[in-house]
């Protein structure tokens, strides 16, 4: 499918509010929250606000003085996945601003708006982590890791390619095959380095760090939740796109993010950390893309990967209204987004 993808107008006196479709529809570009398109629409959009937070609240001193009697293996992987961690941010905000141009329901690109600003104040949280930390020279020194570590560059390259393709050739077809690229960097790429932190908070390391992931992890929750709806969104308005050839590459696509996950996941944590077994690490990666396939309406890559393996972690990742905080033991009022946020089974 080759029709190109217009960018959405400024405003239009001859549509209506509602958009016709989600991307190369009609609309007047005027955002009224009571006249929207999508009834998910504004309940998510009262979920990424109610989760609004900013570095700032969190207080980095007892990392500061943990971090200096960390093992050296333990400081490498931390600083490494803080590198990894600020590249996928960056791309984020970037890659959401351009699929924000090309959807026509001005609720949609309100939602994305918001998205992109949370990427910002995540990757500010990575540079205000390091400054507790490390000296500024270091802290570049590990801004810049994406650039040389060949493990993680072959990473975020398969990413990179997979977003340049629809930037460069804007259509239905590369619109819908970039969202599959960015469910699995915000659903999959994260996970065993959020895995690292929340097994450090376990033996009570870097608690602060940790709670600043957690954050993180619950934003990004809800960005795979709204790139996820918008994608079923534009398969019900373009059926033609719907077709084996899509389920084919998205099947290939998640083999071979998974691939370099655990690849990476064997380089970055190996066997050296007491909690993450590595077979239990390789596992929960499946598992993950079992979770963000399913979200996406595909059958599962791994059918036998049903339960989350690494159990423990949904009490590091969930944090839900009314409970004190699990890392500070301190009352935050947030909203969950779900019952179970979805990490036991599938």
């Amino acid at each position: 499918m080759n029709t190109k993808l217009q960018e959405r107008k400024i405003y239009d006196t001859s549509a209506p509010n509602a958009s016709t479709s989600v991307i190369n529809g009609h609309s007047s570009n005027i955002l009224n929250w009571d006249d929207v398109r999508f009834p998910w629409a504004y309940p998510l959009y009262k979920n990424m606000l109610s989760n609004f937070w900013t570095p700032f609240e969190i207080n980095m001193s007892s990392d500061s003085k943990q971090y200096v009697n960390l093992s050296e293996k333990e400081k490498d992987t931390f600083n490494k996945i803080i590198g990894l961690l600020a590249f996928l941010d960056s791309v984020q905000t970037d890659y959401s601003s351009r699929v924000s141009a090309y959807l026509t329901d001005s609720s949609l690109s309100a939602l994305m708006a918001t998205l992109s600003f949370q990427e910002v104040v995540h990757n500010q949280s990575y540079s205000y982590v390091l400054s507790s930390l490390v000296p500024k020279w270091k802290q570049d020194e590990i801004f810049e890791y994406w650039k040389t570590d060949q493990v993680l560059l072959e990473r975020n390259d398969f990413i990179a390619k997979g977003y340049e393709e629809f930037i460069k050739n804007p259509n239905p077809e590369t619109f819908i095959k970039s969202i599959i690229y960015d469910v699995i960097l915000e659903g999959l790429n994260f996970y065993s380095g959020f895995s690292f932190f929340y097994n450090l908070a376990r033996n009570q390391k870097m608690v602060s760090t940790s709670t600043m992931i957690n954050y993180i992890n619950r934003d990004e929750q809800l960005h795979v939740y709204l790139f996820c709806n918008i994608f079923k969104a534009v398969l019900k308005d373009f059926p033609e796109i719907d077709k084996e050839e899509l389920h084919q590459f998205a099947r290939e696509t998640f083999k071979t993010a998974v691939e370099l996950e655990i690849k990476w996941s064997k380089y970055i944590i190996g066997d050296s950390f007491e909690g993450i077994n590595k077979t239990d690490l390789e596992d929960y990666i499946k598992f993950m893309a079992n979770k963000r396939l399913n979200e996406l309406g595909f059958e599962k890559l791994y059918p036998e990967y049903k339960k989350n393996p690494l159990p423990w972690i949904k009490a590091y990742s969930d944090v839900n209204s009314g409970k004190s905080d699990f890392f500070e033991q301190k009352s935050r009022q947030y909203t969950k987004v779900s019952d179970e946020n979805g990490f036991d089974e599938l």
